[in-house]
């Protein structure tokens, strides 16, 4: 089953976000920010922070997109990190095409920011 996203591919306790956040490499974005740490796992796994959202509806449709973007583009991002998406407010991405455009788009600007 190559398309489930198993309870192991996710941060789960706040001592794992807190070392993201402490240690973690930061890409800020319009709509949310990626911080990437380096984990000795050997697979991805995700963490989702929303900030601002007052209602559970939205709050929790942010969480299901982010989380099937990251069930369909495992691949797509750096492999054998963490990842925590903080995502604001003003968030208007509604579907997993959308993030992974708006992902693409900050690695692509995050390399050349490096080179």
């Amino acid at each position: 089953m190559r398309y489930t996203l198993p309870k192991t591919a996710l941060l789960r306790k706040s001592a794992q976000y807190n070392a993201v956040y402490r240690q973690g490499k930061r890409i800020r974005g319009r709509h949310f920010s990626l911080i990437i740490l380096a984990n000795d796992q050997g697979f991805n796994r995700l963490g989702i922070s929303v900030h601002g959202v007052k209602t559970a509806v939205r709050r929790n449709r942010f969480k299901r997109v982010v989380r099937e973007f990251f069930r369909l583009n495992r691949e797509f991002l750096p492999q054998g990190v963490d990842i925590v998406f903080a995502i604001r407010k003003d968030c208007i991405l509604d579907s997993s095409q959308a993030v992974r455009d708006a992902v693409s788009v900050l690695l692509t600007q995050q390399g050349k920011g490096e080179k």
